[in-house]
């Protein structure tokens, strides 16, 4: 296994364009930290320090900073696609399985370095999290603290399963332009088939059915937070009360989804005249 990260972090880091968007993709969920420092001035009356509301209390940070990086995650889809681009314009991928590096172990590389970017991104959001938490939060208890770390595994499981995504239409349209805009059709059909699971049922159906879709299981680990920090502020708003946790039947959706992508890649890799 480390043989094969190895040899794919070399080539992504001999890449400038890789080096950049990998950079920008580790560094844009600091921007958390200045979402917890921002100030705004309202109307000239009083200063709003959204740090001082108690959003960022634990244990509902992990909730709201995994939400907010999970939207950075593009960035490095481009590396995914890109890494299968390049193996095709430049003709590596062929020059790699005369040098004896099999198939398998082709997309297995991929994989592995899909999995230890999602990590290192996990963990950068966990210690972004308890410095911000530790500096803002009214509740230092350490059962508080590590209450709802399960949002950690469900932005792992969310990057892993998308950029297993991005892989496997980065294999099927061999240009990272073209496996962008799958990406892109992607999320229209699944809209467009909760449509019409609407008009042919109803809209608790049609929400039960979308939520075992690509694209909508991966958003569903980790619920938009908003609602939640509502309920906070106004208890007495019960129409806001929504499920927010993360539930393990979401997990197993994401992981069969990814488990899918990744052999869905290997076959089209395998059955392919390179």
């Amino acid at each position: 296994m480390l043989r094969l990260l190895n040899l794919e972090l070399q080539k992504l880091l001999l890449n400038r364009t890789s080096k950049v968007l990998i950079f920008i993709s580790f560094i844009l969920p600091f921007f958390v930290i200045l979402l917890s420092s921002l100030k705004i001035n309202v109307f000239g009356f009083f200063t709003l320090e959204l740090g001082e509301l108690g959003i960022f209390n634990f244990p509902i940070i992990w909730h709201l900073t995994t939400f907010f990086a999970s939207q950075f995650k593009f960035f490095f889809a481009i590396v995914v696609v890109s890494m299968i681009g390049n193996e095709y314009s430049n003709k590596t991928i062929k020059q790699n399985l005369i040098d004896g590096l099999s198939k398998k172990e082709f997309i297995l590389s991929k994989f592995y370095a899909i999995v230890f970017f999602s990590a290192v991104s996990t963990i950068l959001i966990a210690l972004i999290s308890i410095c911000i938490g530790l500096y803002y939060s009214s509740y230092n208890e350490f059962n508080i603290i590590i209450r709802e770390t399960s949002f950690l595994l469900a932005y792992l499981v969310k990057l892993i399963g998308f950029f297993s995504l991005c892989l496997f239409f980065g294999m099927l349209a061999k240009r990272s332009a073209f496996a962008l805009a799958f990406l892109f059709i992607l999320f229209i059909l699944e809209w467009l088939g909760f449509g019409l699971l609407t008009w042919q049922f109803n809209m608790d159906i049609a929400e039960s059915i979308q939520n075992f879709f690509p694209l909508k299981s991966m958003y569903k680990l980790i619920d938009q937070p908003f609602q939640r920090i509502a309920i906070t502020k106004f208890p007495d708003k019960g129409e806001l009360m929504y499920d927010y946790a993360v539930h393990w039947y979401e997990i197993a959706i994401v992981l069969g989804w990814t488990a899918l992508f990744i052999f869905l890649s290997y076959r089209l890799l395998k059955k392919r005249d390179l």
